[in-house]
């Protein structure tokens, strides 16, 4: 069964870049930064080679991470490795989601942070990676020999799409800024906006004009909604009616309802609930109610590397506290496909991703 998870095709929807770093890359960049003065590297050590975090421990992780992500060269790694560690449990598709960030110090901008991104993706040499152009996707077919292309020998492929995450500290300005990136970014792989960061600042009212003009403009929209107790902020999000929402740990009757009669599809993130103390168990989580009302629904990471967890392991845990089976659990990762904000043809290479599994669990 632990291989079984592992070799699962899967789809990932909820992944911060910057929360998904390896912890041997963090010890690294930690390590470099106390030779540098920056930090004391003994008071991240032990934070970073433990595994059950605490919540102040998983905030620390966040503060060094916000240190370390200032230049290209370490956005560029990070993206790397993020992606080969996803494919390498099988993961088939990837919506990654990540802040644009500017540091003058270091000559980087919002644009550039995300071209050190791309960078990461064609940077990746152990699987072929699907980013959206058309060009790279005629580069990586014309690649391998025509012998290879039609052999069971073909290079596993993952396919990613990037979401670009407008922070609540940001101003409306700031929002519209990473829409219009967003949107001169669409050849390159970006398919949509995500309003992120810590759910006790800033106000929807300040993000909603960036948001609509993403809709009108053809780009999807996910939300963080429901993290911390805001039922007039819920309210509004449901309204607006985006493609998905992430966590929804904080609803109400009244949200529920709305929420089923939209049919949006939630990212459940069951660990990163766990750890962060919004869901006290398992046992109460909102995924057994979403899931036995059929409801859409799929499993996520959120921030692997800080919460030590994998899409995996994420099955793994599902499976066992609600008492799911093999074929419960493909059928829940195959149908995540509906949910992607990729086009039809990113879905129909899926689908066929999925039944060759299909038949194998029928027989």
């Amino acid at each position: 069964m632990e291989e079984w998870w592992k070799t699962m095709p899967k789809i990932e929807l909820h992944a911060h870049l910057n929360g998904s770093i390896r912890d041997s890359t963090l010890l690294e960049l930690a390590r470099e930064l106390g030779d540098k003065g920056t930090i004391v590297f003994s008071d991240f050590e032990q934070v970073i080679l433990k595994h059950d975090r605490s919540l102040v421990e998983v905030f620390k992780l966040f503060d060094l991470i916000h240190l370390i992500t200032t230049d290209h060269k370490t956005v560029t790694k990070i993206t790397k490795e993020v992606v080969e560690d996803f494919a390498a449990e099988n993961v088939v598709y990837l919506e990654l989601r990540t802040t644009p960030k500017r540091n003058d110090s270091k000559g980087m901008s919002k644009e550039s942070y995300m071209q050190a991104v791309v960078e990461g993706l064609r940077a990746v040499n152990n699987v072929d990676v699907d980013f959206a152009h058309k060009l790279d996707a005629e580069a990586i077919e014309n690649s391998h020999p025509a012998n290879d292309r039609n052999s069971e020998s073909r290079r596993k492929k993952i396919c990613v799409r990037l979401l670009l995450s407008i922070d609540r500290r940001e101003s409306t300005e700031a929002a519209m800024e990473t829409v219009k990136l967003a949107l001169q970014m669409k050849d390159l792989g970006v398919v949509g906006i995500d309003l992120s960061g810590n759910p006790v600042i800033g106000e929807w009212q300040t993000f909603l004009p960036a948001l609509k003009f993403a809709k009108e403009q053809g780009l999807s929209v996910t939300l963080h909604s429901g993290e911390v107790p805001n039922s007039e902020e819920v309210h509004a999000m449901l309204d607006f009616l985006p493609g998905r929402i992430g966590h929804a740990c904080y609803f109400e009757e009244d949200h529920w309802r709305k929420l089923k009669s939209f049919k949006i599809p939630v990212e459940i993130c069951l660990t990163s609930n766990i750890r962060t103390e919004t869901i006290p168990s398992l046992d109460v989580h909102h995924f057994a109610d979403l899931y036995n009302s059929e409801h859409p629904v799929s499993l996520c990471t959120d921030d692997m590397g800080v919460f030590s967890t994998s899409l995996s392991h994420e099955y793994r845990l599902a499976a066992s506290a609600y008492g799911l089976g093999m074929k419960e659990m493909h059928t829940l990762a195959r149908d995540a496909i509906n949910f992607i904000f990729a086009g039809n043809d990113a879905k129909e290479e899926l689908k066929e991703i999925f039944a060759s599994v299909s038949k194998e669990l029928k027989a």
